[in-house]
C-alpha cells in the first residue's frame, strides 16, 4: 500500500523549477510516491480503473500543482470530473465510501508574492480562498482536508530557496504521516 500517493498536476513539468524540486523531495521519502499525472495523461484521457485503484491504494492524498489563473491545471479538473465523479456518484459504496476519512493536502505554487493574494493585492483573494472549491470537494468527498501547503514568489526563487521550500515540504508530508497515526 502506498502510504503516501502526490498526484503532480503540471501542465510543463520539464520546465518547472518548484514543483520538480518538492516532488524531488518528495519521491526521496520512504513510502511516498510522486506520480506526474501530465506525463500519464498527455492527451487528457484519464483512465478511471487505474486511478481509482491508485487513491484506494493510499493513505494519504496530495494534489500538487502550479496555480494558473486562479484555479487548478485543466488536467487536475478533467481527473476529477472523470474519478471523483465516478468514485462518488457512480459507484459509491464500492469505491467512494472507501476513502472516507483519508487526508488530503494540497500543494500549490504561485509565481506571484504573498501580498498580491491579498483585497488590496493584484489577485483580490489569498491563496486559501481561491482554492476553497477544492476544499468543498474534499468536504463532499469526506476526504480530511488538511491545510495547503503554499509556496509563493516562485519564478523568482533561487535554487537555496527552491532547496528550503522542498525541506519544510518533506517535513510537512512528515507531520501529515504522524498526524494521521496519532
Amino acid at each position: 500500500m502506498t502510504q503516501t500517493l502526490i498526484l503532480l498536476f503540471h501542465p510543463d513539468y520539464r520546465c518547472s523549477r518548484a514543483n520538480k524540486a518538492l516532488a524531488e523531495a518528495a519521491s526521496s521519502q520512504p513510502g511516498t510516491t510522486v506520480v506526474d499525472m501530465q506525463a500519464l495523461y498527455p492527451d487528457g484521457r484519464i483512465d478511471g480503473d487505474v486511478e481509482v485503484a491508485r487513491l484506494l491504494a493510499a493513505e494519504r492524498i496530495v494534489l500538487q500543482f502550479p496555480v494558473q489563473w486562479y484555479s487548478t491545471p485543466p488536467l487536475l479538473k478533467a481527473w476529477q470530473d472523470a474519478v471523483l465523479t465516478r468514485m462518488f456518484y457512480i459507484h459509491y459504496a464500492a469505491e467512494g465510501a472507501k476513502l472516507a476519512g483519508r487526508p488530503i493536502l494540497i500543494a500549490a505554487t504561485a509565481g506571484n508574492v504573498p501580498e498580491a493574494y491579498t483585497p488590496s493585492g493584484a489577485n483580490l483573494f489569498s491563496l486559501r480562498d481561491l482554492l476553497k472549491p477544492l476544499q468543498a470537494t474534499a468536504h463532499r468527498c469526506a476526504l480530511a482536508w488538511q491545510e495547503p501547503f503554499l509556496v509563493y514568489d516562485v519564478r523568482r526563487a533561487d535554487a537555496e530557496a527552491l532547496e528550503a521550500t522542498a525541506g519544510h515540504y518533506v517535513a510537512r508530508l512528515a507531520q501529515l504521516e504522524t498526524r494521521q497515526a496519532a
